[in-house]
This record gives C-alpha cells, structure tokens and sequence, in this order.
C-alpha cells in the first residue's frame, strides 16, 4: 500500500532535513494520496526529495511528527522497539535505573518519540501521551515495555487540554499489568518520596529537578529557608536533611501538602513547617513583616503555555524575583526556576538583571542550570531544553 506523500512549500524543507520533529501547517504545500490521522506519511521537499516518515494529525498545529530520516524504514512494532531500547540503554548508562528509585525512561522528542513521555517510579511505569499517533499505537507500545522493561504495571496519565489540542480521547488508567499502590515509595538522593502515580502533578513525580534538589541543598546549613511551590516537599527535604535551620513549605495544594508532611516524617525530619498559601500573597506578607530568609527556592508552574501568554508569565516571574530579593538576607540565595519553554535563558537573565537594578541589589549569578540528565536536550530541537534554574546570591 502507497504511503501518502507530504510536499514541502518552497525553502521549508531545512529544518527537517536537520531532524526538527514538527511540521506545522504553515509549512505544508499539498499532499498526494488519502491522508487518515495517525498514520504514515512521506514528508518530501518542494524538490521533490525525501525529508522522513512521520505519523500525521489533521487536528493538530502540528501536522505531522517526524520520527524516521532512514528511507524506506516503517515506524512498526521494531522501530518503536528500537527507539525505546535505546533510550532505556542511555539511563542504564547515567546510572539513573536503579532498584528503587525513579527516572524519566522516555523524553519524547529529546529520544526520537515525539509526543511520548515515559516515568520508572519503583517497578511502576506511567506513560503520557500528547501526540494522536502514538496514542493510537499504546498497546504497541505497552508490549514493547513489558518486553523490556517488565513493569508490575503501566499506568497512563494524561495532560489537560492535549485532547482539545490534538483531537484524541484519553483518560487516565491502566494500560497494563496491576494498579500502583497509593503510597508507591521511591528513593531519591538518600531520601524517600511517596509518589501518587494516580493523582499527583504531571506523572507523579518532576524527576528532571533531582540534581538541582542537590545543589540547592548544599546551600542549605544553617539557614532558614523558604521552598515555594513546594508541592510534595521535595526541595524542602533536601535543605532539611542537609542541616537548614528551619524549612517553610508553601504550597496553595492542600492535597500536595498532605504528602510533604508524610514525606517529612517518613523520613524523620522536624525542622519543617507547612502552609497552605498562595505564594505570590505570602511572600507580599513576608516582605511586609520584614521577614529574612538565608535561601528561597521558587520552583512556579508553567506560566506561559503559549506565544500570547509570554507578557503575563514575564510580569509573574519579574513579581517573584522582587519579593524574593527583598526577603533575601545578606549572602543569601535565591534558587529560581521556570519550566515554560517558551521562557528563554536570555530572557530570564535579563530578567534579572533588571531586578537587581530596581531593587539596588548586587546579584550575583553563580550558577545556570537545566533538567537532569534523564531529560536531555535534542540538538535539532532545543524546544527540549525547557527546564532552567539558576542560583543567585545576594549581596
């Protein structure tokens, strides 16, 4: 059966040849053949020549997602075999796969499966799907991870609003295997987490801030700290293990909250307390009552989920930074992250730079930081490097 064939417009073609996974409508000429979502196409240049094979999505800003540059090669059962394997064999390299403990098994484009995302937690794996095409091939794909992996149970977790987006009916549950216990443990630099696989943020657990949880702890003897957005804690134990003097976890979760404190006692640490807040309130409150913290770690939300969101999540970002330099002490630190890619590192040093100004504060910028390992960055994607932390001190 003839593969369907997707022409190029003219001088559009050089981004996919250089492997850049997204065909945006915009740059779609016509297409030969009787196209079905979710299938496979042909991508080829206004030349005529071959780009790759993709899986298409008429409901998408995306078109078409590229997976294979290989002629020829058909994105079946031992492509998506391979392409797993490979990813499962980078972390086993790092390290990162070790009995007990959790990582990132796939990062979607980042490992050459746009649109999937993969997350080892104890034996248990929870899969997310925001591509049509590779929804639509779970099962496949299930097997495969049952083949590899041997999970006690595959459970998929879905992101709001990527059905309106790309035109697929999903709903978080089962795939495979035996459901998760609710109080699934995992270990994480010499601490252990329960993670609700089920119900938590995202896929239970943001494995892709383990080594700034680290760093951000070193930072942390002595001093009393503030872990905004905490969630369930995870920053706020590492200060405390690492000997801070007083740990506060602010969250607006009750729920997130609940688990911070179970966390806090699983692992014997007394030297936190819990607020439920919203932060950007309870900082204003902080900063009124002359209140002084050694290190702040602000770990928001997405704030800008798209193109027009940008100026907004640029003023919440640039209220963060100013609270948390006036209750910064001396020699203070401050650890920032944003995890909207559309944010860039440019635009956030930038940033603050302009707060140091306004506040006439001497900030100095020690370190720059991006997601763990686990989640690395595609060179012909860099929309993969979404994850930035940097780590500021005060004069």
């Amino acid at each position: 059966m003839a593969i369907p064939t997707v022409i190029l417009k003219p001088k559009r073609a050089q981004p996919f040849f250089a492997r850049h996974p997204w065909v945006y409508a915009g740059a779609i000429d016509r297409v030969v053949g009787e196209l079905a979502d979710g299938a496979e196409v042909d991508v080829h240049s206004s030349a005529g020549n071959l780009v790759a094979r993709g899986l298409v999505n008429s409901q998408s800003k995306i078109q078409v997602r590229l997976y294979c540059w290989e002629p020829g090669r058909d994105l079946d059962r031992g492509f998506f075999r391979e392409r797993i394997e490979q990813a499962i064999a980078l972390r086993e390299v790092l390290g990162l796969r070790q009995p007990g403990t959790g990582c990132r098994l796939v990062f979607s484009e980042a490992d050459g499966l746009s649109g999937c995302t993969i997350d080892e937690y104890a034996g248990w794996l929870t899969v997310q799907f925001t591509a049509l095409g590779l929804a639509q091939r779970r099962e496949l794909i299930a097997e495969v991870l049952n083949e590899l992996v041997r999970p006690s149970g595959i459970y998929v977790r879905t992101e709001k609003g990527i059905g309106l987006l790309e035109g697929l009916e999903l709903h978080d549950g089962l795939l495979s295997g035996q459901l998760p216990p609710a109080d699934l443990a995992i270990e994480e630099n010499g601490l252990t987490f329960l993670v609700n696989i089920a119900e938590g943020q995202k896929t239970g657990f943001y494995h892709d801030q383990r080594d700034n949880r680290q760093a951000a702890a070193r930072l942390a003897a002595g001093r009393a700290v503030l872990d905004a957005f905490c969630y369930t804690g995870a920053f706020g134990l590492h200060a405390a293990k690492a000997g801070a003097a007083s740990v506060e976890c602010v969250d607006v979760s009750e729920p997130a909250l609940a688990l911070a404190r179970r966390n806090a006692e699983r692992n014997g640490l007394t030297n936190l307390t819990f607020t439920r807040a919203d932060v950007f309130r309870h900082l204003d409150v902080q900063v009124k009552e002359g209140r002084r913290y050694g290190l702040i770690i602000l770990d928001p939300p997405k704030f800008a989920r798209g193109r027009s969101s940008i100026p907004e999540a640029v003023r919440g970002y640039r209220q963060l930074l100013k609270q948390s330099v006036k209750v910064a002490e001396p020699g203070g630190f401050v650890v920032f992250c944003c995890c909207s890619g559309l944010i860039t590192p440019d635009m956030l040093t930038e940033l603050i730079a302009q707060v140091a100004s306004e506040e006439r504060r001497d900030v100095q910028i020690l370190e720059r930081r991006g997601a763990a390992p686990d989640h690395p960055v595609a060179a012909s994607c860099l929309e993969t490097a979404y994850l930035k932390c940097f780590i500021l001190r005060m004069s």
